[in-house]
Formats: structure tokens, sequence, C-alpha cells
């Protein structure tokens, strides 16, 4: 942020610096694989539910 800026435009543009880091921190946890636990428990909890 340059010492030009208004204060409206300096929390502008820190806004936009937060919503791209947690734009960016969102899109690389969408890429991350499940745990094999996680799916043997979904997997689990599918059974129970045909089951009844």
């Amino acid at each position: 942020m340059t010492p030009n800026m208004t204060g409206s435009q300096q929390k502008s543009s820190l806004q936009q610096q937060i919503d791209e880091n947690l734009k960016r921190v969102y899109d690389e946890a969408l890429k991350e694989r499940i745990p094999d636990h996680f799916l043997q428990l979904l997997a689990q909890l599918r059974e129970k539910e045909t089951g009844q």
C-alpha cells in the first residue's frame, strides 16, 4: 500500500488481498485427497443406511 492511498483504498486493497488468499487456501483444500479412514467411515454409514 502506498502512503498516498486513502483509507477506503487501503481497505479495498487489503480486502482484495484477503479475498485472494482465502480463495487460494480454499482451492488448495479442494484438491487434497480424502483420507482413507474418512472414506471407510462413509462406506460404513452407507451400509448402515441401506441395511435399515
